[in-house]
């Protein structure tokens, strides 16, 4: 059942797509069976008791575990690349949790600013959720299961986006690609060495002058004609597009934004300057339905071109500083020379931080991503001015929802990929997310895992992260454990940052382990797109923690680095440094497959308990449930050269399974 409570004026976030009338709060308890309390005496808080046992879901893209209990989180689209433990916010704002224990009960804050999780954080028996103002919709789901709360809210949010089946092969990033023959190198070097690839993305360097929709005529010649190269390779490009729009005379997308006035603007009217990649740039304002069809209108200068799929990026939106920001930036180098002059002229100022005043120092730390800028603007809706800060989270959606709905105007009969770093929920309908920039850590192969289903309750479900590690040294050993965790998520894309060590998987030695290892994703294609549909049409998740499958297995609730896949399958990924294997554990009795790196399986059944597996590095293992099979096929270079004809079927015998296409 679901319930719908309106407290204040919410701002119409277009998250829920059906579901009840709202009902005025009254002071009322909004829900029997776990109580839940409200207080509107300073802003909104929500409150409500936790038993020992209780676990809370949620909360999709957000730090730390499957279980969030114990620690506090914020829903504030924030560009930071450091996912450190102690970080309460993210690129994404998915304010869904479920409370799942002798009862289940969901609640969805429909609210698109900075809003704060305290899920026994403070008191280990309470969850507290609080936001600055009282202009929201709440959303009460109970329902028979956690399972079935998520299920629930999955339906009154909207079909989530369907990604087209080449969008699950295996895809090759770097920033740092910055002509045609960097990005021919790149397929070069797969294709000789018969690894499979799908798609290239390029990030911002293909641009002129990091300018959207534009490209450096220099160092890609002739793009439509280089994009039919590609393609003739079987090669999908996948550019990047930014939020910021350059200011430039003579540059027509910003001469015709700010014809049209569809730039975000100061409360004085004039556009809001600040900068990013290209220098000083306009945000479009996308929460304006003709400004965000004016925006998306113009990736057709791209699919004109033959391209067919794209990732927008920098939409939380990033701002390096404003113009307010240079100013204090200006005075905070005035204020650091001036104190080392007092200290005595000290030649070298680095040697000498103490000395600097902690007001600089803090001004110097916090000139980007300045809370205080995204108050500076405002976007326009339905004819009032709305200042952005109030609707932060809203922007990374809208941007997506620009470029989905136009794509679905310039292609209807064609799937085109999609997907974006911001992120609210709603924003699922449109395109997937990928996690952001992480970092070649251990610990981020474990996060990305713990990830996964929380963004399927939140409905998105072409997901993943940046297979071994956007930031720092990846290592051919962490590269290969996290490439066989990548093997199941709907978005499989190895990416780095400039700067970084080479991470194309020919780099390494041994290729031949690389070779398999994502040879195995495409034995699988069959299966994991199958799944993927079926999800989607049955507003069902494709990764989900064990917990909701075996909810009266207290051992398997509480079990968080091994997830269900589909109907059929569970995955144990091994994400710790020089080990052989790792423990895992089997709410009951299942088979042990292993891709073996001569092409052969492995299969082994086990008995319901714990178990230790060993892995080597050029193995992928998975288990399939009791009674159940998996179709698997041929390798194949790329999605395209799947042979539907070599088909078999894995797991128990006298199993069936249905492959939906």
């Amino acid at each position: 059942m679901v319930q719908k409570y309106a407290f204040g004026s919410p701002f119409e976030t277009e998250a829920v797509t059906a579901g009840p009338a709202a009902v005025e709060y009254t002071g009322q308890a909004v829900c029997g069976d776990i109580p839940v309390d409200i207080s509107l005496e300073n802003g909104f808080a929500c409150s409500c008791q936790l038993s020992d046992t209780d676990i809370v879901y949620g909360l999709g893209e957000a730090n730390r575990g499957i279980n969030k209990r114990g620690y506090r989180y914020v829903s504030n689209c924030t560009d930071d690349p450091h996912h450190t433990e102690e970080k309460v916010s993210l690129y994404g704002a998915h304010n869904f949790v479920i409370i799942s224990g002798k009862k289940h009960v969901g609640l969805f804050f429909d609210y698109p600013s900075n809003i704060s999780f305290d899920i026994g954080y403070t008191r280990q028996d309470l969850l507290t959720v609080c936001c600055e103002r009282a202009d929201l919709y709440l959303y009460v789901i109970t329902g028979e299961s956690a399972r079935d709360v998520a299920r629930q809210f999955r339906r009154i949010i909207g079909k989530s986006y369907i990604a087209p089946r080449y969008a699950f092969g295996f895809g090759q990033s770097r920033w740092g690609y910055r002509t045609a023959e960097d990005i021919e190198g790149v397929v070069k070097g797969y294709r000789e060495n018969e690894i499979p690839l799908d798609m290239v993305y390029m990030d911002i360097d293909y641009m002129q002058d990091y300018k959207d929709f534009t490209v450096n005529p220099e160092r890609f010649p002739d793009f439509g004609e280089f994009v039919q190269k590609m393609k003739a390779e079987k090669i999908h490009l996948i550019p990047i597009i930014d939020a910021g729009v350059k200011i430039e005379q003579g540059y027509d997308i910003y001469e015709e934004g700010m014809e049209k006035g569809y730039f975000c603007k100061r409360e004085d009217g004039s556009d809001f300057v600040a900068a990013v990649w290209p220098g000083w740039t306009h945000f479009p304002d996308v929460l304006n339905p003709e400004a965000r069809a004016w925006f998306g209108g113009k990736y057709q200068i791209l699919t004109d071109l033959g391209i067919d799929g794209f990732w927008n990026d920098m939409n939380e939106p990033a701002v390096f500083y404003s113009e307010e920001g240079i100013r204090a930036l200006n005075q905070a180098i005035d204020d650091h020379v001036k104190a080392f002059s007092d200290a005595g002229g000290a030649k070298d100022l680095l040697n000498n931080a103490s000395a600097v005043p902690y007001e600089a120092r803090a001004i110097l730390e916090k000139i980007q991503n300045n809370e205080e800028d995204y108050r500076r603007f405002y976007h326009k809706v339905d004819g009032k001015m709305i200042r952005h800060d109030l609707v932060h989270n809203l922007f990374g959606f809208n941007m997506t929802r620009a470029a989905g709905e136009a794509l679905q105007k310039i292609a209807p009969e064609k799937k085109m990929l999609l997907f974006s770093r911001s992120s609210y929920i709603g924003m699922h309908r449109y395109g997937g997310i990928w996690t952001g920039d992480n970092q070649s850590w251990w610990s981020h192969i474990l996060l990305n895992l713990k990830m996964m289903p929380s963004l399927n309750m939140c409905g998105f479900l072409y997901a993943g992260a940046d297979l071994g590690g956007f930031g720092s040294d990846t290592t051919r050993d962490l590269l290969l454990r996290w490439l066989a965790l990548g093997v199941f998520t709907p978005l499989m894309r190895n990416h780095t940052a400039i700067g970084t060590r080479e991470q194309e998987c020919y780099r390494f030695g041994q290729i031949e382990d690389f070779r398999h290892v994502i040879g195995v994703r495409y034995r699988l294609i069959p299966y994991l797109y199958s799944e993927y549909l079926k999800a989607v049409e049955n507003d069902e998740m494709y990764f989900r923690p064990l917990g909701f499958d075996y909810p009266d297995d207290r051992r398997a609730v509480e079990t968080e680095d091994q997830l269900m896949l589909g109907d059929e399958v569970m995955i144990a990924p091994v994400y710790t440094q020089n080990v052989s294997g790792r423990t895992v554990y089997l709410p009951e009795e299942m088979k042990f497959v292993k891709f073996m790196p001569d092409g052969s399986l492995h299969e082994e059944i086990l008995s319901q308990g714990t178990h230790y597996v060993e892995v080597a590095l050029n193995e992928v293992p998975l288990f399939i449930r009791k009674d159940r099979c998996i179709p698997v096929v041929d390798a194949a270079q790329n999605v395209d050269a799947i042979d539907m004809g070599t088909v078999r079927y894995v797991g128990y015998d006298g199993a069936v399974y249905e492959i939906v296409e």
